[in-house]
């Protein structure tokens, strides 16, 4: 390429010039503009292809199934992913939604016993500029054991580092004038200053990869892993990646995503929320996949949910992958011999224990203090250190078993909860916080997408609901959204807080209401004036670097 290029990078935060300083040197920015414009026109190319594969389901009413083109890969019983290395044959418990621009929780996370940590730059995380230079300088700090009493990178538990979905876009950065898909600057930034020191202590480089739609997109990220590993030197199948099943059309395509991946793969993972919202997202104008109050009808147990997640496994093991479930998000109270503890831990052991003896290989925790618990169930209920020999071969996933909605209605008190957790998860990103507490578990983007998925749905569609059979209709989640919010307001302990508490119920209101369903949340969100105007550095300077 040009020696000659135009890269324009906002101004480092007043409290990270330090930190920008570390990461931002003049051969990583050099090396984000080769990476950036070697794969934006692919990236533009896979979220094109998102677009049509909607408009043509929309069009014509079809529903996915499993591809004709590429039977040969799923009929081949010759081939496997290449074994992951020993750091990852042993996945039992990962520490889940972790923004590592949380210090105080990051640091807590390295020192605990978990296997690993899904270091979180999506789901959990709020993708201000802050946020991002703390969190990957953080990272940075980790690998080069720059944290006292943290151990040594190869002891420490093993970073998934999960950048930001093709959706996000990092607004404070350009290249060749125009802002930068969010997931190369983060993979970027990480691969150039941690992922050779990774590889040298046998600990990584490791990744999430989230919102994975198509095997396409696993195919360009496959691409991106061989260009990045010959630019710094690493060997090839150096980089490995869990693929996140988040969505209901990557359901069907997961043999092909780990084909692609072959050489880079550490397995799938499949979670309940993002997957359930994705059939909103995909489906939810049509009536016959009106989604039922998720807090009194779905879970893991329902046969949409519990095919998605016997078919990963089943799918994964077969071709020598390894499969992962999602995370728990209750949180143990306090006093351990409270009849609430026992209650929590005994909920997560039941949900757990299903996943097991499903035969994942691990699962996330949110909670540090039901790392233990959790690795005493699969030493008690397994025999090594991961189900791999578990090949599920007693059944067979249809195409139905994965398209089949669970029945049940809307209640009113789902519909509340629903209203709490979007309206709050927005308050939180106004804070700059990617994910917040409430009613006793940690609620993230994943919650919120679900959420705010099924009041568009259940307006769209005039759902009535079970308890007395009124409409849910504009009018009603209008007044629920004040009715809500002002109660919420009671804990705002300034008026700039109530302020703001109401400015994210308008917002969640707008999102709600739209006649077209917005694709993500995240993406509305950060791409929102309000958000944008409020997380300004109002440094409206920029850096143009001619090198």
């Amino acid at each position: 390429m040009s020696s000659n290029f135009v890269l324009e990078l906002s101004l480092s935060p007043s409290d990270l010039k330090t930190e920008f300083e570390t990461l931002f040197t003049s051969d990583c920015l050099h090396f984000l503009h080769q990476l950036i414009s070697t794969f934006e026109e692919d990236v533009d190319e896979v979220l094109c292809l998102r677009m049509s594969t909607k408009a043509r389901l929309d069009q014509t009413g079809e529903l996915p199934g499993f591809r004709q083109d590429t039977a040969h890969i799923r009929s081949n019983p010759d081939w496997t992913v290449l074994p992951v290395p020993v750091r990852l044959q042993k996945r039992h418990v990962d520490i889940g939604d972790l923004a590592p621009c949380d210090s105080q929780r990051f640091i807590q996370a390295l020192q605990s016993p978990a296997q690993g940590i899904q270091v979180d730059f999506d789901d959990g995380n709020c993708p201000t500029f802050h946020n991002q230079i703390k969190g990957i300088h953080n990272v940075w700090k980790a690998v080069h054991n720059q944290f006292p009493s943290v151990p040594h990178i190869s002891k420490a538990p093993v970073l998934m580092l999960r950048p930001r979905a093709w959706n996000m876009v990092e607004h404070n950065m350009m290249v060749e004038g125009k802002q930068v898909p969010g997931a190369l600057f983060d993979f970027g930034l990480l691969m150039f200053h941690c992922g050779k020191t990774l590889f040298e202590n046998r600990s990584g480089p490791f990744f999430y990869l989230s919102k994975v739609e198509s095997f396409m997109e696993a195919r360009l990220w496959n691409k991106i892993f061989l260009w990045t590993q010959h630019m710094l030197g690493l060997p090839v199948g150096t980089i490995k990646a869990t693929v996140l099943i988040e969505n209901v059309l990557a359901a069907f395509e997961m043999e092909e995503i780990l084909y692609e991946l072959r050489e880079h793969s550490a397995g799938l993972n499949c979670g309940i929320w993002d997957y359930s919202a994705s059939f909103v997202n995909k489906f939810g104008h049509r009536r016959a996949f009106l989604l039922p109050d998720r807090s009194k009808y779905v879970n893991m147990e329902k046969r949409f949910l519990r095919s998605y997640m016997d078919l990963l496994v089943q799918t994964c093991h077969r071709r020598g992958a390894l499969a992962t479930g999602g995370m728990a998000a209750l949180l143990l109270p306090h006093n351990t011999n409270s009849q609430a503890h026992h209650t929590v831990l005994a909920t997560v052991t039941r949900l757990k224990l299903l996943e097991i003896k499903a035969g994942v290989d691990g699962f996330m925790v949110y909670d540090l203090n039901l790392i233990k618990p959790m690795q005493k169930l699969f030493e008690v209920h397994t025999d090594s250190e991961n189900q791999l020999q578990q090949l599920r071969e007693d059944f067979v996933v249809t195409p139905t078993d994965l398209l089949s909605m669970p029945s049940g209605g809307v209640t009113l008190n789902g519909l509340r909860y629903n209203i709490a957790v979007g309206v709050l998860f927005i308050n939180a990103w106004l804070s700059g916080k990617g994910h917040f507490f409430y009613r006793g578990q940690v609620e993230d983007s994943a919650t919120a997408e679900i959420s705010r998925s099924q009041v568009w749905q259940w307006i769209r569609h005039q759902t009535r609901l079970e308890d007395d059979g009124q409409v849910v209709n504009r009018q009603m989640v209008v007044a629920l959204v004040t009715m809500v919010t002002t109660e919420l307001s009671i804990h705002c302990s300034s008026n700039g807080a109530k302020q703001q508490l109401q400015t994210a119920a308008d917002m969640f209101l707008e999102v709600v209401l739209k006649r077209d369903f917005p694709a993500f949340i995240t993406t509305y969100l950060s791409e929102d004036h309000t958000f944008l105007n409020i997380h300004n550095s109002r440094q409206t300077r920029s850096l143009q670097s001619n090198l």
